[in-house]
């Protein structure tokens, strides 16, 4: 059992701050990203390409902005690709995302909207970029409904489709149902995208990777539209108990969130609902109570503090003395 990442922060995420990021946060995250190695990333606004000329998302910069921007990042390791809303579609956005080097357009639709959806994935295919799928609330359809047009959709040249909980409302029994089914049904890749709504994000990310999802959709800080999706810093926290994703850099990340981003997102009154340091104390195992002291060596050495707690943690979680702090420290130095 393996399974990967898709960041959807500078898409799905963009809805907290209109329709799309300012160049300047697009940046930032672009690096912060594929600095930490997340594998497969989906950026633009939060309507996807063509959404700013078809349907006016003028709170977002222009397509061409973001593929201006997106280009010193293609060559990082990281997947790079836009979403296709399936009723925006025009041909000529498929040919500017091959001409701007992009590996791939995610496709969306609501469950059951199949037949509007062909057309664009036969010519991503022609375009010699890889063709992933959204199935918008997937819960309009039953497991068995969603695994027929997923199988559809297989044949028309997919190569990735995601189970989307666009509202949130799916629980971890629905989930199992709908990965199973969709994992027997097709021999692509299958994604599950979850909401927050009722609070399971975290808890579904795991019932569709114990069933068999391929990948994870998150967002960074659980930026997404209405409840949020799964914060991105939590599922790699999750998924690296589990012995995955351990390519990704955790610490890394929460270092990017907690200087750059955290404060960048506070601007637009954006609340980061787990901090990188409360985050760290669930990772670890760590009481609140030893923080001042990890915070004093952390300043004095400097180390990454995320690390050093878990480090110190993984000897002593108990009772973690100064002594214990600084002589890791001293060694992570």
């Amino acid at each position: 059992m393996s399974v990967t990442l898709m960041d959807c922060t500078l898409r799905d995420g963009a809805n907290v701050v209109g329709k799309g990021f300012d160049a300047e946060i697009t940046d930032m995250v672009l690096d912060g990203l594929t600095a930490a190695g997340v594998p497969i990333i989906e950026f633009g606004n939060a309507g996807g390409i063509g959404a700013y000329e078809v349907a006016g998302f003028t709170q977002a910069e222009t397509d061409d902005t973001y593929l201006e921007i997106v280009q010193k990042y293609l060559n990082r390791g990281s997947e790079i690709g836009m979403f296709l809303n399936a009723k925006r579609y025009r041909s000529h956005n498929v040919l500017k995302a091959k001409d701007n080097g992009l590996a791939f357009l995610r496709v969306g639709a609501d469950a059951g909207d199949a037949d509007i959806s062909i057309q664009p994935v036969k010519e991503i295919k022609e375009a010699g970029l890889k063709a992933f799928y959204s199935l918008m609330k997937a819960y309009l359809l039953t497991p068995d409904e969603l695994a027929e047009e997923a199988k559809k959709l297989e044949a028309a040249g997919l190569d990735e489709i995601t189970i989307m909980d666009s509202a949130g409302t799916m629980t971890p029994d629905q989930v199992v149902q709908y990965t199973k089914k969709l994992k027997a049904a097709v021999k692509i890749p299958v994604a599950f995208h979850c909401h927050n709504n009722l609070g399971l994000s975290a808890a579904n990310a795991i019932a569709a990777y114990e069933n068999g999802a391929d990948i994870l959709d998150c967002g960074l800080m659980g930026m997404a539209r209405s409840a949020g999706n799964l914060a991105t810093e939590i599922c790699v926290a999750i998924m690296q108990r589990y012995g995955e994703m351990k390519d990704i850099d955790l610490f890394g990340m929460l270092d990017f969130i907690d200087t750059r981003l955290q404060p960048a997102m506070a601007k637009h009154d954006y609340h980061n609902p787990v901090t990188p340091l409360d985050l760290t104390l669930g990772i670890s195992g760590c009481h609140s109570s030893f923080l001042k002291t990890f915070k004093a060596v952390a300043k004095e050495e400097q180390v990454n503090l995320f690390k050093l707690i878990c480090e110190v943690s993984a000897i002593n979680q108990k009772n973690p003395n100064e002594v214990l702090i600084r002589e890791i420290a001293g060694k992570l130095k």
